[in-house]
């Protein structure tokens, strides 16, 4: 199963959502990657810390091969060799890098829009996969919604952030129409979502009414969230008996049901 956890407005915490996700994706047995695809790293950042700093141990060196800049494991285009395990048992990690960026250009051009797909198609043994991308539609997003099974959208609670789920949900539409006939929205993940404040029931209440797929789990505000960026720690390891926690972990399931 590849998921994918996309938004082009920024700071609605899709990398949170991703990383936590994962974890306890990987603390419950299964075998689990994470792909990292924004120059931000904050994926790669928040699993692994500063391990990584050489740009050919990243999905740079991936991208590269397929322009023929590069060549590795006989000339191969693989991933494996670029995989990195992360201190959780089961959960690893496809980094990204900040020279992504100049290489999107010329990928773009030369229409290498299918080669992450075509590439974890040949990747064996993971149960899950999760990729987080960047806030924008751009090649690496675009990449990722061509090699997903399943997206999921998370939305927080103002109305800057639903107009903008609107001009989303039609781009993803655009994305399984012209290359990914099988890509399922899996539903809209509500965070930093305040049950007490009006504003945020009425919004999650009009995308219902509208008939958008809103996910019963609901992710609140905090500052353990914070804490868990600083400490490279997904909450299931960091604060496993946290109401956050307890939340993420009913998200998991409920995807999963």
């Amino acid at each position: 199963m590849r998921r994918v956890i996309f938004n082009q407005k920024g700071g609605v915490g899709k990398s949170t959502i991703t990383c936590n996700l994962a974890a306890i994706s990987a603390n419950k047995g299964h075998k689990t990657l994470v792909i990292d695809l924004d120059i931000q790293c904050n994926t790669t950042q928040y699993l692994l810390g500063d391990k990584v700093a050489n740009a050919d141990q990243t999905l740079v060196h991936f991208f590269k091969s397929s322009l023929g800049l590069e060549l590795f494991g006989g000339g191969k285009e693989g991933l494996e060799n670029l995989i990195h395990e992360s201190p959780y048992p089961n959960l690893h990690v496809l980094p990204a890098h900040p020279d992504l960026e100049a290489l999107q250009s010329r990928l773009d051009s030369r229409y290498k829009i299918f080669k992450l797909k075509e590439a974890l198609e040949k990747l064996d043994g993971y149960d899950y996969i999760y990729m987080d991308t960047p806030p924008i539609l751009n090649f690496y997003s675009q990449s990722a919604l061509i090699a997903a099974d399943k997206c999921l959208i998370p939305f927080d609670c103002d109305t800057f952030a639903r107009d903008a789920l609107y001009t989303l949900l039609n781009s993803v539409s655009e994305v399984k129409a012209d290359h990914n006939q099988d890509l399922k929205i899996e539903g809209i993940v509500v965070n930093q979502y305040q049950k007490q404040a009006n504003l945020p029931k009425q919004l999650v209440d009009e995308l219902i009414n509208e008939g958008h797929p809103v996910l019963e789990s609901k992710i609140s505000p905090s500052v353990k969230v914070r804490e868990s960026h600083s400490q490279n720690s997904p909450l299931i390891h960091m604060a496993p008996n946290h109401k956050l926690t307890d939340e993420f972990v009913s998200l998991f399931q409920e995807i999963h049901s």
